[in-house]
Order: structure tokens, then sequence, then C-alpha cells
């Protein structure tokens, strides 16, 4: 994997991480009972966007590394998820020529 995939990769990752925890905790007006004028009832009362940047910086990196790693290492590759033989087969398995 080089510079631009690892970098595109973590940018992928770390979003993915960034929306599933942006409602973790989330609190709403409603839940409050203090609804400012002009907004829905379920706008957020609180909304700590460092605090969840910086969740998100942890969490994003962890899993990036464990993805980056099996992609590294090798142990499963793009070929391992083709079930309908549409791809050549990789070097030295049976029925490979060589050519």
């Amino acid at each position: 994997m080089g510079p631009t995939a690892a970098i595109v990769l973590y940018a992928v990752v770390w979003f993915m991480v960034f929306f599933v925890i942006l409602p973790i905790g989330l609190s709403t007006q409603g839940d409050e009972g203090e609804i400012v004028p002009g907004t829905h009832a379920g706008s957020p009362a609180r909304f700590p966007l460092k605090r969840k940047v910086i969740q998100t910086t942890i969490w994003g990196t962890l899993i990036w590394a464990v993805i980056a790693a099996v992609i590294v290492s090798g142990k499963i590759s793009v070929q391992d998820f083709d079930w309908f033989d549409r791809m050549s087969p990789r070097a030295g398995e049976a029925g490979d020529t060589g050519a």
C-alpha cells in the first residue's frame, strides 16, 4: 500500500467513524426542555465538536491501523473475495502456467 492509498484509507475510516460517533451522547433541546424560538426540538442543546473530533481521531487511527496491517501483511487480498472466479489465479496456484 502506497502513501496515497494509506491517506485515502485513513480519510474514509475517519469520516465513517465520525458519522458513527456524532449521535452518541447527543442531548436535544426537546430533551432538556429549553427550546430556542425558531429551532426544532430535535436540535442539539450542547454539541461538543472538539471532543467528538478527538474521539474520532483516536478510534479512527486504531481502526485504520488494523485495516492497514491486514492489507500490508497480504493475509487477505482482493482475490480472496473473488467468489465468482472472475480474476486470474495467483502465481503458484493450481492451473497457473506462469506465462
